[in-house]
């Protein structure tokens, strides 16, 4: 780049699908939900959501194993089996997303090892990442966070106030 470092740009989510993703982490609710957004291959709007089943087994997770269901999230087998074939189709996983019960909506440190390369490659997928926070009554907020090369770390990149 020529001396100024560009942030990130957030994928455009349309509403209908942050509504289809508030319904799951409803859903799910005190568990964490978790999925993902595809649409075009280099384009700036996704399109539509994948839910995925939460598969956290606590004496499993690599970087989590002291967390629960309501804490922490682990895709599926086959959901994360799918999620690798269709990385390199036309629609492509652009956003992983994933709720946290406690009404907030922020990036933990665990969500930060889990999305980043263990080898501090930057990211561990091509996606950026949505974080719904939910509490007993309603969708609270959500977030999306993106990859910075300037930063190497994950960094806000929009935020919805929701009253659902």
């Amino acid at each position: 780049m020529s001396g100024s470092e560009s942030r990130p740009l957030p994928l455009q989510i349309p509403q209908h699908v942050l509504t289809e993703i508030y319904a799951h982490a409803r859903e799910t609710f005190p568990a964490e939900c978790c999925g993902w957004i595809a649409g075009p291959k280099g384009g700036t709007e996704v399109t539509r959501a994948r839910r995925c089943a939460n598969a956290y087994d606590p004496g499993a997770h690599p970087t989590a194993n002291d967390r629960t269901a309501e804490t922490a999230y682990v895709i599926a087998g086959d959901d994360l089996l799918t999620l690798s074939r269709e990385l390199d189709g036309a629609e492509p996983p652009r956003v992983l997303y994933h709720s946290h019960p406690n009404g907030r909506a922020y990036f933990s440190e665990t969500d930060r090892r889990v999305a980043t390369d263990p080898w501090g490659e930057g990211p561990m997928l091509p996606v950026q990442q949505l974080v719904v926070g939910i509490d007993g009554e309603r969708v609270v907020e959500a977030a999306l966070f993106a990859w910075d090369d300037a930063v190497q770390d994950f960094v806000e990149v929009s935020r919805w106030a929701v009253a659902r």
